[in-house]
């Protein structure tokens, strides 16, 4: 029992070390911080509403691409009837058409890193005409 002190110092010291990364980026502000991505005024709406984009662009990305390559179907068509050619490069990147303060600002904040440019130019490589 003279080791109960010890103990206790041994699971306070513990409990600091295990919660560090939660509290130390409360106090520096780190745990509020959400990106903010530019988007580019003046090109009408998007597909669809900006919050569930923000957390289904990947899974329509992924289904352009299947149609796309796959099925041959080149156009999207929304439930209010509007028409969007099923294009990375051209539909989504007119108006999120620069990749590090669009794409890149999420994506660093999450630490995740899409393919998407593997098969696909980067805007700023593109030049006009080109359909990747």
């Amino acid at each position: 029992m003279r080791d109960k002190p010890l103990i206790i110092l041994g699971l306070v010291i513990f409990l600091i070390l295990i919660t560090f990364p939660a509290w130390y980026n409360v106090i520096n502000g780190k745990a509020t911080y959400v990106p903010d991505p530019v988007v580019r005024e003046g090109q009408g709406d998007c597909i669809a509403d900006g919050d569930w984009m923000r957390a289904n662009h990947m899974d329509v990305l992924n289904e352009w691409r299947d149609l796309v390559v796959r099925e041959g179907v080149r156009v999207h068509e929304t439930e209010d009837h509007r028409r969007f050619n099923m294009s990375l490069s051209y539909t989504c990147m007119d108006c999120h058409s620069n990749k590090e303060e669009f794409c890149d600002r999420c994506h660093d904040y999450l630490d995740v890193d899409p393919y998407c440019w593997e098969c696909h130019l980067e805007p700023a490589l593109m030049t006009p005409g080109e359909d990747h």
